[in-house]
């Protein structure tokens, strides 16, 4: 789904407002617009901490947590923060690929072929250095699956 003005305002609800609920109307969407990955397992980018004590929630999570459900993929959180981040809004591209370099530690196993859960993707900052450390960890083949992601028009 395009991260357009209306994704946006259902993401902002979701994710700050706390409507928990969306994470299942996304998760229907994602769903019926994608086909089922090949992974043999599906983890989710984790939450800065201090944000998800502030939000109660966080979305990613929930999000893999449905998509688990529908597709019949189990869920391991197989990731964790190895440090704190700042907000990923409204940096630029290279900001955020600083800002979330080493930010991630994958724990226990992981299976060869992974699915990997975010809300929103923008730059792809934040799935890459994800999937790096799960690749760091094992992981062969990471398939990235988002409810939404930004669209740049090249000019």
């Amino acid at each position: 789904m395009e991260y357009d003005e209306p994704v946006r305002r259902l993401v902002a609800a979701w994710k700050e407002r706390g409507l928990r609920r969306l994470a299942t109307v996304a998760a229907e969407v994602v769903a019926e617009t994608i086909p089922r990955p090949d992974g043999s397992c599906m983890t989710f980018v984790p939450a800065d901490p201090d944000r998800r004590l502030k939000r109660g929630h966080h979305a990613a999570e929930r999000l893999a947590a449905e998509l688990a459900v529908f597709w019949d993929i189990p869920l391991e959180p197989l990731l964790r923060r190895a440090r704190g981040s700042s907000r990923q809004r409204g940096l630029s591209q290279a900001a955020r690929r600083r800002n979330v370099a080493g930010a991630f530690r994958a724990d226990g196993t992981c299976k060869s072929t992974l699915v990997l859960v975010d809300d929103v993707y923008t730059t792809g900052s934040t799935a890459a250095a994800a999937a790096s450390a799960l690749r760091r960890n094992g992981a062969r083949t990471v398939e990235v699956v988002t409810f939404a992601r930004a669209v740049r028009l090249k000019s």
